[in-house]
């Protein structure tokens, strides 16, 4: 699944930061493995074009049209990579203002091709270079499930939005429809990995560094004890899915705890 290149940054430094006591030595192994692997430019990253539109729209439909008179609404895409996802947003938000952020100076160039603002900023560290409560909504395509501490990622998304402010999270789903027939035979979920050297135990072949999956439950749970309000979760089909399966996966999206990816909008909570 996708990992836009924040999520690269935000992981190995997360991991980088982290202490494991009398295994410090073995640990800092670890991490430049880690940091390694995440800032490697050929991990794939593409999540196909449904997830974009549908998320987009999904974020149009909140936000609504500019109004007469009214300043755009700020949408910052973290993670934003190529930018190909801000752009296929910016064509549901005429008039707003959408700007890409990523960690990766190689990525902003590209993205700066396809969108007009493009930051370079990271979820860890000194945090993102934008003040408290300035922007309207946040993209966060399919960053979270690569991150060691999506708390304080979450944390420095609410600090960024305004109270009110729109988060549109995206991510793959754990109960996807296929992964439940393939626990009860004994084999290892798809978008699961159990090392980050290959892949063991389950279908696919790409190693895509997924450190955390969610469930539709999950997160209503986990995004209300970081501080948002959950206003729906919908549903979205994986890009890899076999060609014949995939009406199958279309059709898992009309109930999103059995869908492939999930779209989920929320809100921060206001004080």
């Amino acid at each position: 699944m996708t990992r836009q290149a924040a999520a690269r940054q935000a992981a190995a430094r997360q991991a980088a930061t982290r202490r494991d006591g009398p295994q410090a030595g073995a640990g800092r192994e670890s991490r430049d493995g880690l940091r390694e692997f995440y800032e490697n430019p050929a991990v794939p990253v593409a999540s196909g074009d449904a997830r974009s539109r549908r998320q987009a729209v999904m974020l149009a439909r909140a936000l609504g049209p500019v109004r007469s008179g009214a300043p755009p609404a700020t949408v910052l895409d973290i993670g934003c990579g190529d930018g190909s996802a801000a752009a296929v947003a910016a064509g549901f938000l005429p008039g707003h203002r959408i700007v890409g952020v990523d960690w990766s100076q190689d990525a902003l160039r590209r993205a700066a091709a396809r969108v007009p603002y493009a930051v370079r900023g990271e979820l860890s560290g000194g945090g993102l270079p934008f003040a408290a409560g300035s922007a309207d909504a946040v993209l966060f395509s399919e960053v979270i499930e690569h991150l060691v501490d999506p708390d304080a990622a979450l944390d420095e998304l609410r600090r960024v939005l305004r109270p009110g402010g729109h988060l549109m999270l995206s991510t793959p789903n754990l109960a996807a429809w296929y992964n439940r027939g393939l626990l009860l035979a004994g084999v290892q979920p798809v978008f699961s990995e159990v090392s980050m050297r290959g892949i063991h135990g389950r279908p696919g072949s790409q190693v895509v560094g997924h450190l955390r999956l969610y469930t539709a439950r999950a997160l209503r749970g986990f995004l209300p004890a970081c501080g948002f309000e959950v206003v729906r979760i919908a549903g979205a089909p994986y890009h890899d899915v076999p060609r014949p399966l995939r009406p199958l996966d279309r059709a898992a999206c009309r109930l999103p705890s059995l869908a492939s990816v999930l779209l989920v909008h929320a809100r921060r909570r206001r004080e």
